[in-house]
């Protein structure tokens, strides 16, 4: 726990760019273009103000791989080489223990069949290896990716999986192994050389063959189909080892095929992942966002091609990112140009010929239309419509600007158009949230006679509705409390005549006349007796790390702040902020008292119901007395905190 630190552990997966003492991302567990994603360095927390989702390393690796806790243990610790002992297992216990984990195993069993057969077999060497090498590949980069070959037998890998413990229904469920009507096993890649892919953190989870025959009857790529580990759509081909050089250069080259990535690679340009032939999806492109807002995309010299896919790029555009495209000559792809005029020269093509996304659709597009006015009437709609998917409006009247010139039309024609379309696009979202609100899954709406509110049964009485809105009244004051003893309860302090008290001490002392009223901060608290009573006060890393999710997702809650006081207010303009540290007795006091002002406001509404309905003298003069003694309470309160009693 101690090795692995936040900022590593989630650097791995998210962009993070520093702001004030934080580091700042966009949240990898929900959509969003504007970072509310934050991770606490001296805390080892991270946090999200849009979702809520916060925790320590552990907690992320658990939550984003959706792994159990042992699990995410034996991630970090192979992280950080930190060797886990345990019982060792065959293959068909670890398979017995957890079903998916065991497509994972026969996943990386197959990659490693699979090499085993490229170097080790005359098969492998004189087919697999041989069309690698015939095309330029050199063998670091085929051992880096673990490229392999299947055997072109009917079913050799899965025989051989199969005598080595592993079962054919993970075999099945990972597209590995195929049955036929006839109840026939066969290898879905025999024959083939073997692409594996890799997941985010490394491991195996599909794999894409190519046949090396020039049968027009075979397929030249046959891909996993969908697993339970493999989701096409949610995957880059390349991620794995890339995602160092994409943070690092604050670019990614996004390509088109397995050989595509390796050819980059090799020409020494490791920030390059491929789409794995399959259309980009959003996901993908949120995956790269992680790491980096820029994208280069490598397109095939083929003209055709090229205004297929520019159609396809415009929602890289809506997710925020900045996008360039390198075309390649006719007849070239990333692959074979780099094995044409070698690593150093297809370096510099790259560095030289990036252009923005937008003047070279427009550019491609007019090409085509030629003088027709109605085709170039159509094309600059076109092109419109791609601006206004930017979300950064600067950056979207730029190329508004750079377009006008390009297309030879008025600027102010092209904003008109420009704001034509989002007033549409703002109508429509609206319409859309207005429908979703008025439907039957509100559950307010659901069976409700007033559509302004929740159902009459939802409270027993208004007794009930009284305690709720108390409840909820304390709720931030108590909150306060627990994050100020979260805080600095480990803090020994000397007032007046207390010395060398601790913080947690005296605002448990302070509290012993006070009943929280929501549950959960009342657990925190008793938690906080317990421990002092037994000679330990808790410190805010053992709430953080607290086994119960409810406890530690509060702490982190409790102990993080998306605003940071800007230190441009000494800098710039010379004015020395305090803060709550400067005076830790005002702060503690203040906290406790603004609590118990509350809890005298229903002792007062109490006592005076009380009143209205007492008819007995000395019973009426009891309650006069102790209204007056709560009252002097209250000014003593009020005094400290500086409020105007008006009653």
């Amino acid at each position: 726990m101690d090795t692995a630190r936040i900022e590593e552990v989630v650097g791995d997966f998210v962009h993070l760019k520093k702001r004030g003492t934080s580091l700042i991302g966009n949240c990898p567990f929900h959509g969003e273009k504007t970072p509310s994603f934050h991770v606490s360095v001296t805390k080892g927390i991270y946090k999200c103000f849009g979702c809520g989702k916060g925790g320590d390393s552990v907690r992320f690796i658990m939550d984003h791989e959706k792994y159990n806790y042992p699990e995410a243990l034996k991630f970090l610790a192979n992280k950080y080489n930190i060797e886990v002992e345990e019982t060792e297992l065959t293959p068909q216990d670890t398979e017995a223990q957890n079903a998916k984990e065991s497509l994972y195993i026969v996943s990386q069993f197959a990659a490693a069949f699979f090499v085993k057969q490229l170097w080790e077999t005359d098969e492998g060497r004189g087919i697999g290896l041989s069309y690698f090498k015939e095309r330029g590949f050199r063998e670091d980069i085929l051992k880096k990716f673990e490229v392999g070959y299947s055997p072109d037998v009917w079913d050799a890998m899965t025989q051989n999986a199969i005598n080595s413990g592993h079962k054919l229904e993970f075999l099945e469920q990972t597209g590995l192994s195929i049955k036929n009507d006839n109840g026939k096993i066969y290898d879905r890649f025999r024959g083939r050389v073997m692409f594996p892919i890799h997941n985010f953190t490394g491991r195996v989870i599909g794999f894409g063959g190519r046949t090396l025959k020039t049968d027009k009857n075979v397929p030249k790529y046959v891909n996993s189909p969908e697993s339970e580990i493999y989701h096409k759509s949610n995957v880059l081909y390349g991620l794995f080892h890339a995602k160092k050089a994409i943070r690092d250069l604050d670019n990614c080259y996004l390509a088109e095929g397995y050989a595509d990535v390796l050819s980059v690679h090799q020409a020494g340009i490791e920030n390059v992942v491929a789409s794995s032939g399959t259309s980009l999806t959003v996901e993908q492109i949120k995956l790269i966002g992680r790491f980096t807002q820029n994208v280069t995309i490598l397109f095939d010299g083929d003209a055709a091609g090229i205004k297929a896919s520019l159609r396809g790029l415009d929602m890289i555009l809506e997710e925020g990112l900045n996008v360039k495209i390198v075309s390649f000559p006719d007849g070239h792809d990333p692959d074979s140009y780099m094995h044409h005029v070698g690593a150093g020269a297809f370096k510099t093509y790259l560095e030289n010929n990036r252009k923005d996304f937008i003047l070279y659709k427009a550019n491609v597009l007019l090409k085509d239309a030629g003088d027709d006015p109605i085709k170039r009437a159509g094309i600059i709609r076109d092109i419109v419509e791609s601006i206004a998917k930017i979300p950064d409006q600067i950056k979207a009247s730029v190329f508004i600007r750079e377009c006008s010139s390009l297309l030879e039309i008025e600027e102010k024609i092209l904003l008109s158009e420009l704001n034509k379309m989002r007033s549409a696009k703002s109508k429509k979202s609206f319409e859309s949230n207005q429908r979703a609100s008025t439907s039957n899954n509100n559950p307010y709406l659901s069976g409700s006679t007033d559509p302004l509110g929740p159902p009459d049964d939802l409270w027993d009485d208004n007794a009930g509705l009284a305690e709720q809105n108390a409840v909820n009244e304390d709720e931030p004051q108590e909150q306060e409390i627990l994050r100020l003893m979260l805080a600095y309860g480990n803090i020994m302090v000397s007032w007046d005549q207390n010395e060398n008290l601790y913080i947690g001490s005296f605002i448990l002392q302070n509290l012993s006349d006070v009943v929280f009223k929501r549950s959960l901060h009342d657990k925190i608290i008793k938690h906080y007796w317990d421990k002092a009573e037994k000679g330990y006060l808790p410190t805010e890393k053992d709430f953080i790390q607290n086994p119960d999710r409810e406890i530690s997702e509060l702490a982190i809650t409790l102990s993080t702040s998306k605003y940071q006081l800007s230190e441009n207010w000494l800098k710039k303009h010379l004015i020395y902020v305090k803060d709550e540290t400067m005076d830790l007795k005002k702060t503690i006091l203040g906290g406790i008292y603004h609590l118990k002002k509350n809890k005298i406001e229903l002792i007062k509404k109490g006592i005076l119901s009380e009143l209205k309905s007492e008819k007995d003298p000395t019973a009426q003069e009891d309650l006069m007395v102790r209204y007056s003694n709560i009252k002097r309470v209250e000014k003593i309160i009020a005094d400290f905190l500086g409020i105007n009693i008006l009653e």
